[in-house]
């Protein structure tokens, strides 16, 4: 007897991977594993198992994955200081690659010969996902039923899901609902009203963040701890890397800290506006680059922010596996083993404020820069630092 063919589904257990999963049933004479990656979002375990069994599946794989997202992921991602267009700390793109890479484990796990995602025809994440099965797995077949099944209409969606049995939250039977992505370091919300960019975003979309205005009117202080770049702990306590990462996404979305109103622009070429809530990483950001000042020096520095609007777009678009990423990534690490140390913050309505770094690092001299004490630094030479200047504005 000839063996059933295997499909490996990206599936949430949601309503339109539930649907993909049903077509791919309908449309390939093949056995759809379900596969949902932990990264930290909001899920329900039981909600998965429970549609996928009702869907026939017999196969259903929850891979926790946090701690590796955010200690080879987020991390790195941090160390490069990496925002999107000024301002994306690029919670959604970080993700994928590592989707993508556990899902091809999978897949060549139980001999499958394709696997499947359910991002939309427009959108990035297609990509991204792709460049990331490819890399690990270029012989295995992709399935991206956006772009090749006829159901044009969340209307077409709606009686596709009557039709078969699935489950019709009562939010996505009328206007298409928002589009929402969440994981351990964000929430990305977009569509309905924030499509035209002369409207505001309305209050009740955020997640994990509190309006400044109703943050409380004390403020919060927290210390994190960094040995060779990275958080190892909170407040000389230490932590795994999902640990710190839940805690200061605690902390910082009471205070209010982490929400960005972005129109960016899409790797495959349209505008799209998104609003996105990072309130750890927010923190990871800010103290990361206070941490490094006290530790690293000027040229390390700023070779650093020579290479990070490209870095930032490198993840954005995908290619967190390329060579040119990996390239950039040796230069956002020289020296890291010298980052170590910790930064204190203050945490206030929507602000935040560096109120100390210490560290055992040498590369900041006090002698140097007090302006009691004028031995350590030779000031006779800063006229000649001037005329050798003078000659290049000629």
């Amino acid at each position: 007897m000839k063996k059933q063919k295997k499909i490996v589904l990206a599936y949430s257990g949601g309503l339109d991977t539930s649907i993909i999963l049903k077509w791919l049933q309908e449309n390939y004479d093949a056995e759809v594993i379900a596969y949902t990656a932990d990264v930290g979002q909001e899920m329900d375990r039981k909600k998965i198992i429970k549609n996928a069994k009702k869907l026939g599946v017999k196969k259903i794989i929850i891979q926790d994955l946090k701690n590796i997202f955010v200690k080879d992921y987020v991390y790195p991602m941090i160390r490069g200081h990496a925002l999107y267009e000024g301002v994306y700390l690029l919670g959604t793109s970080i993700a994928r690659p590592l989707i993508a890479k556990d899902q091809i484990r999978v897949a060549k796990k139980f001999n499958a010969y394709a696997v499947s995602h359910g991002s939309t025809g427009k959108g990035n994440d297609q990509v991204r996902f792709e460049l990331g099965y490819h890399y690990f797995g270029p012989k295995i077949k992709i399935i991206a039923p956006w772009r090749i099944w006829k159901l044009k209409s969340r209307t077409d969606l709606i009686n596709y899901a009557k039709k078969y049995g699935i489950p019709i939250p009562k939010d996505k039977k009328g206007a298409p609902p928002f589009s929402v992505d969440d994981n351990l370091f964000h929430t990305s919300t977009e569509g309905k009203v924030l499509e035209n960019p002369k409207n505001s975003a309305p209050e009740f979309i955020f997640q994990r963040t509190t309006s400044p205005e109703k943050a409380p009117n004390k403020p919060s202080f927290i210390t994190i701890n960094y040995k060779n770049g990275d958080p190892v702990g909170l407040n000389g306590k230490k932590l795994s890397p999902a640990k710190v990462l839940g805690k200061l996404n605690q902390l910082a979305g009471r205070n209010g800290i982490g929400r960005v109103d972005l129109v960016e622009n899409r790797f495959i070429g349209i505008k799209s506006r998104g609003v996105y809530e990072t309130p750890g990483g927010t923190l990871l950001l800010v103290a990361h680059r206070a941490i490094e000042s006290v530790t690293l020096g000027k040229e390390t520095m700023h070779k650093k922010d020579e290479v990070m609007p490209k870095y930032a777009e490198l993840v954005y678009n995908g290619y967190w596996y390329s060579k040119e990423r990996f390239k950039l990534q040796k230069i956002v690490d020289l020296n890291r083993n010298k980052v170590n140390g910790s930064v204190k913050l203050k945490l206030y309505k929507g602000n935040v404020t560096i109120q100390s770094r210490q560290t055992s690092s040498n590369a900041y001299s006090m002698k140097k820069v007090s302006f009691e004490e004028n031995k350590t630094f030779n000031k006779s030479n800063v006229e000649r630092f001037i005329n050798f200047h003078k000659k290049k504005l000629r």
